[in-house]
């Protein structure tokens, strides 16, 4: 869908397509990542690209339905306890891999930090591959009354910064939660609540009482079998298109989300 486009999405929220983007819908997303040899994690419902050439990420916008999710322990998120989760389990997961197709979690590339305000959780961590190739897959996720919406952008090290300004000035912005679905709307008397809160999702979903009894590096060798997303994109989905991406600067051809490429929307 070209640029000014309004769609509906979930009959929950609605997007506005900015300018010099195009949209693809549930199903080109899904076709999308399946011909980047990846895995959709069935969440997708829709993704947002780049038309000019000279810009190189791909946006994935996914919206789980877990119920409302408690903010309370904002200000009790461990962030180096989580990091080094992420480092056991990638190593873990390495040794089976080729040595070639190894990679390694270096740290936080963004923290993890919540903002009461807007119920947004950011989060970013930083890899890198056996031949030493840096990437990262920056997770912004808004907190709704029925679930949470998670803004997933692809890029890489360097465009970091200017890619999270074009997600929030552009993307975000014209990106609209209706009213009855905002965080706010929630009723303790009728709506679910989720099983997890801020730590839970950022594990993935499984929360903390599953963190408890599994321990850490059990939770995520279990998400990486499954295939599931995690904050490093390599783990499962998401990890040709990033792939593509870095071979696309590193050679200076055109982003991987140029016009030729893309299914139709």
């Amino acid at each position: 869908m070209e640029s000014g486009t309004k769609v509906e999405m979930e009959g929950k929220f609605s997007f506005t397509v900015p300018e010099n983007m195009i949209f693809l819908n549930k199903d080109d997303t899904i076709k999308m990542e399946q011909e980047h040899g990846d895995i959709p994690t069935m969440n997708e419902i829709g993704s947002v690209h780049p038309i000019e050439d000279n810009q190189n990420w791909a946006l994935f916008i996914e919206y789980e339905d877990t119920g409302h999710i408690s903010d309370d322990e904002q200000n009790e998120i461990d962030a180096e306890a989580l990091l080094q989760s992420y480092k056991d389990g990638t190593e873990e997961g390495n040794k089976q891999r080729k040595p070639e197709e190894q990679f390694h979690v270096i740290g936080w590339n963004v923290k993890p930090s919540y903002n009461a305000a807007t119920h947004e959780l950011e989060y970013s961590m930083l890899a890198e591959t056996a031949q030493k190739d840096q990437f990262l897959n920056y997770k912004l996720q808004v907190l709704t009354r029925t679930g949470h919406v998670s803004f997933i952008l692809v890029t890489d090290v360097p465009s970091l910064v200017q890619d999270k300004q074009t997600l929030r000035d552009k993307i975000l912005k014209n990106f609209v939660v209706k009213e009855g679905h905002r965080y706010t709307d929630f009723n303790a008397e009728t709506d679910k609540v989720a099983e997890f809160g801020l730590t839970g999702l950022i594990l993935g979903g499984l929360g903390v009482a599953a963190a408890k009894k599994l321990g850490l590096l059990a939770l995520i060798l279990a998400f990486a079998k499954k295939g599931w997303i995690l904050i490093v994109v390599a783990l499962g989905a998401l990890g040709g298109l990033v792939k593509k991406l870095l071979n696309k600067k590193k050679n200076g051809q055109p982003p991987a989300d140029s016009d030729e490429e893309k299914p139709s929307a």
